[in-house]
């Protein structure tokens, strides 16, 4: 299953981070996008938006506030899904994608993968 992260970063101590490390040991895919680049997981941070076909999840580590500049990006990925992570929460967005066919999920990407509920 292949997932772009939004917001993903090289500082250790950020949970996108710690996502990219763990969607990586569970044998996902990741395509990491940020605003400064990086390595995260021996994978070099996008900071453009890049095609990336195939995309099933979009998990955000992007708040409110700066997602409006990421809407038309997010929804031409057309995912399956889209995670917002605690603290990226936003209706807006969620009434977007759900227009558009694509679920969303007000959950937490490190815990569903801790628990087996990713791949749902």
């Amino acid at each position: 299953m292949k997932t772009l992260v939004l917001g993903a970063t090289d500082n250790p101590d950020r949970y996108a981070y710690k996502a990219v490390h763990s969607l990586q040991r569970h044998g996902h895919e990741v395509v990491p996008v940020g605003i400064r680049k990086g390595q995260v997981a021996g994978l070099a941070i996008h900071t453009d938006r890049p095609q990336a076909p195939g995309i099933d999840t979009v998990t955000l580590y992007v708040g409110p506030q700066n997602q409006p500049a990421w809407y038309d990006y997010i929804l031409s990925l057309k995912p399956r899904r889209i995670i917002f992570n605690p603290g990226t929460e936003n209706p807006e967005l969620e009434q977007k994608a759900q227009a558009a066919g694509i679920q969303t999920e007000e959950a937490c990407t490190l815990v569903m993968l801790s628990v087996g509920q990713y791949e749902q």
